[in-house]
């Protein structure tokens, strides 16, 4: 009989999770170096190389490949001939382990996690607790496949309850329009076809387990109707011209998962759940021997991508920048930023429009009169670091409060991620300001842009507090420019028109 001991569980929890915050898995890598090679857009090869550039920089550093460092999903089959040695229950053990993995001092993880989800929405201070699917099978082993799946994306998920005579295709083809770009293109979508509706939801997450495969399925041909439809799915939503970020390009998606199960006659249940750039899970198998092991990739497995800032990039200082310079700027034009600038997301515009409202001062230190605004929930530094990973997080969340902004702090600027919604742009024309995109999935590479951090207000709110970063050569990129042109409308449009006229055998 297999016996398993607590440590040995808690510790493989804790070392898978610290594996994957900074190592890609190595199909992600792969494939992302081939969509690269593949990729004739400038502007969504430049996003790939700077996310190929900060998974080489990571697994280097052995910091986060993106600072939304993700809610922990586990799923936990256990042989019936197991015995434990243990105190705890396996939630409990997988919550053990997620405490160590995200308050290792030497590589710590952003706490993301919060509690009362309807109400006061308290940071829980160590990531837990994590998300545990647990499944009794035959057997003397304990099977663990775990993920830190980010915000951006798991946001994005989408499910339906189709009629029997509905088109999945179609639907797919909608849903993923509808996704735009806020959850970090390119990445993997997955999808559950069946069973109930929860079932459908499970299905789904369970499939992004799975290993990036389809060049080598396109490659022999497709043996089953799912392969067929997973075929079709990834040349039709590639063919939307979506691309890296949202930008506009050849590849939107670089595999396309799908899991199925038996389901009512008047039922087809159907999710999906979209993977990121910053892909991260890791399989592990327990046998009574011991914690697991992990073999981390070889440096020679990463293409030889090594990203620089484009030498006709308009660089730009923050300290004396006008709304007369910005409004020179042109939709999808590379920026470099230095100066400082604020940062701010949900909770810290909640709590700004909130006294404003009430004809409050701002905090001391918070003036935003021509200055440019950062979404950002940045990584804890360690070592010699003055911030962690600081990628962008996703701008629509904001969007609600971008009128407020605009019209009443004197903020002339914005840098998130992903599309603005139709309000957020109204605004960004009618003031004349301008929203910047920095790349989701190259955290660790746009932190090294940032020279000095000090949070200036609301320190209560962790992750969330308003910091002020002075930054050198910053990367962005211009979305919205200030007449409310996007570049998500101009570049998807203008690459699916290109990808209309490519054989399909060009961009496989």
């Amino acid at each position: 009989m297999t016996v398993i001991r607590q440590q040995d569980f808690i510790d493989s929890i804790a070392d898978a999770l610290q594996f994957i915050s900074y190592y890609h898995p190595a199909d992600f890598i792969h494939a992302l170096a081939e969509a690269y090679r593949m990729e004739q857009s400038p502007a969504a090869k430049d996003a790939m190389a700077q996310i190929l550039t900060n998974s080489r920089m990571c697994a280097q550093g052995h910091r986060p490949i993106c600072q939304d460092t993700g809610i922990v999903v586990a799923f936990v089959r256990v042989g019936m001939s197991v015995r434990w040695e243990a105190e705890l229950d396996v939630v409990g053990m997988v919550n053990a382990g997620v405490r160590k993995a995200y308050l290792d001092s030497d590589n710590l993880l952003r706490a993301s996690i919060v509690s009362d989800p309807a109400g006061m929405r308290k940071n829980t201070g160590d990531n837990t607790p994590a998300v545990v699917h647990f499944e009794l099978v035959q057997g003397d082993k304990v099977e663990v496949r775990i993920a830190a799946k980010g915000g951006g994306s798991e946001n994005k998920a989408v499910m339906k309850m189709l009629n029997p005579g509905d088109d999945i295709v179609e639907w797919v083809l909608q849903s993923v329009q509808g996704m735009g770009a806020g959850w970090c293109p390119p990445g993997m979508l997955g999808i559950g076809i069946g069973g109930t509706a929860e079932k459908a939801v499970l299905l789904a997450k369970e499939s992004l387990m799975d290993a990036m495969d389809m060049h080598e399925l396109k490659a022999r041909g497709a043996a089953n109707r799912l392969e067929q439809l997973r075929i079709e799915l990834f040349d039709k939503i590639n063919a939307m011209g979506i691309g890296a970020q949202g930008l506009g390009g050849l590849t939107t998606v670089m595999d396309v998962k799908i899991r199925d199960y038996p389901t009512h006659a008047a039922s087809k249940p159907i999710a999906i759940i979209p993977n990121c750039a910053a892909t991260r899970h890791i399989h592990f198998e327990l046998d009574g021997a011991g914690r697991a092991e992990f073999t981390p990739p070889k440096l020679e497995d990463y293409p030889d991508v090594h990203w620089h800032p484009a030498e006709d990039a308009r660089r730009v200082n923050l300290e004396t920048i006008t709304p007369e310079q910005i409004a020179q700027w042109q939709p999808g034009e590379t920026v470099l930023l230095s100066g400082k600038l604020l940062t701010g997301r949900d909770a810290a515009h909640k709590r700004i429009t909130e006294m404003l409202v009430r004809g409050e001062k701002l905090p001391h230190g918070v003036d935003f009169t021509n200055r440019f605004i950062y979404y950002v929930g940045p990584v804890d530094p360690v070592r010699d670091e003055v911030v962690g990973p600081a990628g962008p997080t996703t701008a629509t969340r904001m969007d609600k409060f971008t009128e407020t902004m605009l019209a009443q702090t004197g903020l002339i600027g914005m840098v998130g991620k992903a599309e603005r919604g139709q309000l957020a742009i109204e605004a960004i024309k009618k003031h004349g300001a301008v929203y910047l995109i920095a790349i989701g999935g190259a955290a660790y590479l746009v932190s090294k842009a940032i020279r000095r951090a000090r949070v200036v207000a609301f320190a209560d709110l962790g992750m969330e507090a308003i910091y002020e970063f002075e930054v050198e050569d910053m990367p962005v990129t211009v979305a919205v420019d200030a007449r409310g042109r996007s570049v998500h409308d101009i570049g998807p449009a203008e690459w699916k028109q290109r990808i209309g006229m490519i054989p399909l055998h060009a961009i496989d």
